[in-house]
């Protein structure tokens, strides 16, 4: 499953790679921290290096952590997809001049366009690894069910990210002018100057709650849509949760 990326890479035996061989997993993260990713300074690598110590998976811990991987050192699969793509994200930024003019494989059959989710394989460590850095990027809440998160990631793409989303978001709001005397401040603070600050942060208030019943309906509608979505897993024998 890591071939391709260790190929990109230039890894000197992609195709006999055994994540679960642990001599092998071991020289992988060092290869990867010494060639690629070199987060650490020559010095730091001392731990990392120490292959044969018992202490290695401690080192490994801590490595993952000081990355911000959203993996742990137990989760050996998604972690080390996470670490190569890494290592092939820093690779391209190293040589953009030699891989920007790179051209497309060309495809045997290019004039059927392909749903690239019909051979989605959910269960996958590609897949997980995937779904949960973007969910981790997007700041979106994490699920067991990592098809509800693409779905969610989805969601937030669309109606947040999308290029008429973003039009809008940087519009600017210009503001309507208002009397301060036709609003009754219901109080008087004996000073006519306090008096008209009052009034001002009480009515930006009234649209601080305005709009933060508009987010309380979207979310509701939001809500809705999923508990009425009938598109459940069908093995339960039953629609809805």
């Amino acid at each position: 499953m890591f071939r391709r990326k260790l190929t990109a890479l230039d890894y000197h035996d992609p195709d006999r790679f055994d994540c679960s061989d642990e001599t092998q997993f071991r020289n992988c993260i060092v290869w990867l921290e010494d060639q690629k990713i070199r987060h650490y300074k020559i010095e730091d690598r001392g731990n990392l290096r120490n292959i044969p110590s018992s202490d290695w998976p401690k080192a490994f811990h801590q490595y993952l952590q000081d990355l911000n991987c959203p993996f742990g050192s137990e989760e050996r699969k998604e972690a080390v997809d996470w670490l190569l793509g890494l290592a092939v994200r820093y690779e391209y930024g190293d040589n953009v001049d030699k891989y920007k003019n790179c051209q497309p494989l060309a495809s045997g059959n290019s004039e059927k366009a392909v749903d690239p989710l019909v051979n989605l394989d959910s269960n996958s460590p590609d897949f997980k690894a995937g779904v949960t850095a973007l969910a981790n990027i997007l700041k979106i809440q994490r699920h067991d069910d990592y098809l509800v998160m693409l779905k969610a990631i989805r969601i937030l793409i669309q109606e947040r990210l999308s290029p008429e989303a973003i039009t809008k978001a940087n519009q600017s709001k210009e503001g309507v002018p208002v009397s301060l005397e036709k609003h009754i401040l219901g109080f008087d603070t004996g000073d006519a100057t306090l008096n008209e600050a009052a009034q001002i942060l009480r009515l930006l208030h009234i649209e601080e709650l305005r709009e933060l019943q508009t987010k309380i309906n979207e979310a509701i509608v939001a809500v809705q849509a999923i508990i009425a979505d009938p598109k459940t897993d069908h093995r339960l024998g039953k629609v809805g949760r």
